[in-house]
């Protein structure tokens, strides 16, 4: 048997030394050292040895299977280096040539407005707030004091899935979910999605964004909203920023007003943007009616509060001076890349 092993060797390395790539040098070592090899079927033959035998022939066995393992892997090195070798000299690579041009993105308006936005609160100690944009009726009215009769609850208004279940029109539906299950004090905005049945133009879109904040606490005044809005303002829309209140109604405060801003743009002496007017409706805000907290299970009697919401396209719009809705909805890389 050690002739047929030092035969196996001979061929073996003859067969190494003689292979001329990688895959030669595989195929020679599933021939001689595979499951199926030569000098594997040696050492399966080893049981009709005699036991003075064994020993000596799975030494020798070995010693000829590392001993080719060695020079395979030898070979093996060799025709790597080669391979590098060449990529080297057919790759080449002229680092004097410009590069390819890299396009590179931008934060989206309204994302920039919405990240500005909660910046601006999260800095003031609010906590930002979300909540589902399929939502149910009763956190989007009947909690926020607004009756069944009322127009917003129209289909002409919102979007229904069912009788109960709706496309939040409003994020306010975050703020009654948040009262529900939360003990004041309560100082949160509510960014996100809502939906309404609008006709697409330059000013409205049955898709857009709001948002909208909440306080809640004891001996909470209309003082402290004003205060708070009037803060928001400047660091939004500039330090000379001025706010003023007009009456208005809201079924889920009392008393509501509507909040202008003095015209960014031309300091309120009357523009284009500002239409002549010196003043920029901005927001809706208010004092959170008892009914609404009595809804949510938060006495009127120990605490009061305060919210306000905005259109987030609308503070972009005369952030950026854009005229048309549309044109933040469109995807147009030309409108799109100026911010």
């Amino acid at each position: 048997m050690k002739e047929q092993i030092e035969k196996i060797k001979a061929n073996a390395l003859e067969e190494i030394a003689k292979a001329s790539d990688a895959k030669s040098l595989y195929d020679v070592r599933v021939k001689y050292l595979g499951k199926k090899g030569e000098l594997t079927a040696v050492l399966r033959g080893m049981g009709a040895l005699s036991p003075e035998e064994r020993p000596v022939i799975g030494s020798l066995v070995n010693e000829v299977r590392d001993e080719l393992e060695a020079k395979i892997k030898e070979g093996e090195d060799s025709f790597a280096n080669l391979e590098i070798e060449k990529k080297l000299k057919e790759e080449n690579l002229d680092v004097t040539m410009p590069s390819k041009k890299t396009s590179l993105g931008s934060v989206h308006p309204i994302t920039q407005v919405i990240n500005d936005v909660k910046e601006i609160f999260i800095g003031m100690g609010y906590e930002i707030a979300d909540g589902p944009e399929v939502e149910l009726a009763t956190y989007n009215f009947d909690k926020l004091n607004t009756p069944p009769d009322h127009p917003a609850r129209d289909i002409q208004d919102t979007f229904y899935i069912t009788d109960e279940i709706i496309l939040r029109s409003q994020t306010s539906s975050v703020q009654a979910r948040v009262m529900e299950g939360t003990k004041p004090p309560i100082k949160i905005i509510c960014p996100g999605a809502v939906y309404r049945s609008d006709s697409v133009d330059a000013t409205h879109s049955p898709v857009f964004h709001q948002i909208e904040g909440l306080v809640i606490d004891k001996n909470i005044s209309m003082a402290d909203l004003k205060g708070t809005l009037a803060m928001f303002a400047k660091k939004c829309l500039g330090e000379k920023t001025e706010i003023r209140f007009r009456p208005h109604h809201f079924p889920f405060t009392e008393p509501s007003a509507e909040a202008d801003v003095s015209c960014f743009v031309c300091g309120g002496k009357g523009c284009r943007v500002c239409k002549g007017e010196g003043w920029i409706e901005l927001l809706g805000c208010g004092m959170v009616h008892p009914n609404v907290l009595r809804n949510c299970g938060i006495d009127p009697d120990e605490y009061t509060g305060f919210a306000f919401g905005f259109g987030v396209e609308r503070i972009a719009m005369a952030k950026f001076g854009i005229d048309d809705m549309r044109l933040l909805y469109e995807n147009d890389v030309r409108f799109l890349k100026q911010f």
